[in-house]
């Protein structure tokens, strides 16, 4: 049997190739990952005092667009007291990149709430920077401004 040029070619293609279709590609990895942390983005703020814990790093920065920042324990006590009642709330334009073990999310936060009778509307814009820790995707760092 001769071997030509062309089947080492195809050869070697297949023997680096089929591993990442066997044990999985950083493609398949990252859609995966981009899933997770859309789940999380979206859960965080609907999330009851241990899923907010289990959605945050220890080591959170959480800025509000007034200029307060917040670490972990003020962020979790601070969604858990607070005064207004959340009538509605979405992020629109919700975009996340995927870069090994951190990922980067952008969105707009529009919400409705009621506090002592009186409705506040709020849209503000959003980077949100998240980190796999221990296999799961938690919030490091969260910043939000005011649109101009």
């Amino acid at each position: 049997m001769q071997i030509t040029r062309r089947d080492l070619a195809v050869a070697g293609a297949l023997a680096l190739g089929v591993p990442s279709l066997l044990f999985g590609s950083p493609a398949f990895a990252e859609a995966g990952d981009e899933a997770a942390v859309r789940q999380n983005v979206e859960a965080l703020l609907k999330a009851d005092k241990a899923q907010l814990a289990r959605l945050t790093a220890d080591q959170l920065s959480y800025g509000h667009s007034d200029g307060r920042v917040q670490n972990k324990p003020e962020f979790i006590d601070g969604v858990m007291t607070r005064k207004a009642t959340v009538k509605s709330l979405t992020f629109p334009d919700l975009k996340i990149e995927v870069a090994g073990d951190a990922a980067i999310a952008r969105h707009l936060y529009e919400s409705e709430s009621e506090m002592d009778g009186k409705t506040t509307n709020i849209k503000i814009g959003t980077l949100e920077v998240w980190q796999k820790q221990g296999g799961n995707w938690k919030l490091l760092a969260r910043q939000a401004y005011k649109l101009a």
